[in-house]
C-alpha cells in the first residue's frame, strides 16, 4: 500500500445525467460545491485536511442536491474560494503524496474532481493515482437483497455500532470513509489484495476517455478535414 492515503469527498449541484459523456459535455456534469480531503500517513496518523466551498456563480443547485446537503448559493458566495484555487490545492497535494485514493462511491467523486480540472484547465493527477471505494466493499455486510452495497452511514453503524449522523458535509464524509476504512483494514476486510483488485475495475473509469469531443464533433471535423484535403487536390 501507498505511504499515504488522501480520502476526498464532495458535494455537488446534482448529479450526472450519464455516467459515459465527455466532460467537455458541460450540461450533463453537475458542479462541485464543497470539496474536502484528508491526508493520512500508513500508520494512520493525519498529516493535513482541507475543507474547501466553491464560490464561482455559473451553476445551479438541484432542489434533490438541495435537500441532501443544504448548501445554497449565498452560503457559497459569503464563504466559498475560486473554483481554480481549490482544484490547485487538491492537485498540488496529488502530485506531492501520491496517495492511494480513497473515497466511498469514489465513481462520482472522481468524476466531480474530473470535471472540474477540465473546467479548470488543470491537468488531472487522479488518473495516474490508484484508488480505493469503501463502498465497493461492503457487499459482504448487505442484507437487503434489493440493495447492492451499503451507504457510508449504514457501513458506520455495522462498524462501530453507533449511528453517523453528521453526513452530507464533505469533510464529514471524508473524516467518517477514514475511519471505516482503517476499521477493515484492521478487521481484514480490506487487504493489498482486495486494493488490488478493485483497481482494475477504477482504472476504467479514471481512463474513460472523457477529454475527447463528443462523437458529432468528431465526424464533423473529419468531413471538413476531408473535404479541404480532397478539394485542394481537384
Amino acid at each position: 500500500m501507498q505511504d499515504y492515503l488522501l480520502f476526498i469527498d464532495t458535494e455537488t449541484s446534482g448529479l450526472p445525467k450519464k455516467w459515459d459523456l465527455p466532460y467537455c459535455d458541460n450540461d450533463n456534469w453537475p458542479y462541485a460545491l464543497q470539496v474536502s480531503w484528508i491526508v493520512y500517513n500508513r500508520d494512520m496518523q493525519e498529516i493535513k485536511r482541507e475543507d474547501h466551498y466553491i464560490k464561482d456563480n455559473d451553476f445551479t443547485i438541484s432542489p434533490k442536491a438541495y435537500a441532501v446537503h443544504g448548501l445554497t448559493q449565498e452560503y457559497l458566495v459569503e464563504h466559498g474560494e475560486w473554483r481554480r484555487d481549490v482544484m490547485n490545492m487538491l492537485a498540488n497535494d496529488l502530485l506531492e503524496y501520491q496517495p492511494l485514493v480513497v473515497g466511498h462511491f469514489i465513481e462520482l467523486d472522481l468524476n466531480v474532481a474530473g470535471v472540474e480540472f477540465y473546467r479548470t484547465g488543470i491537468t488531472n493527477p487522479l488518473q495516474n493515482l490508484k484508488t480505493f471505494c469503501t463502498m465497493l466493499a461492503t457487499t459482504k455486510w448487505v442484507q437487503n437483497p434489493q440493495t447492492k452495497y451499503l451507504r457510508l452511514n449504514q457501513l458506520y453503524e455495522v462498524l462501530f455500532n453507533k449511528t453517523f449522523d453528521r453526513q452530507h458535509n464533505a469533510l464529514e464524509d471524508a473524516e467518517a470513509t477514514a475511519e471505516c476504512f482503517f476499521e477493515m483494514l484492521k478487521r481484514g476486510d480490506i487487504s493489498e489484495e482486495s486494493v488490488e483488485h478493485q483497481e482494475v475495475y477504477l482504472q476504467k473509469i479514471r481512463s474513460e476517455k472523457k477529454y475527447l469531443l463528443p462523437a458529432a464533433i468528431v465526424l464533423i471535423l473529419i468531413i471538413i478535414i476531408a473535404f479541404w484535403l480532397y478539394g485542394s487536390t481537384s
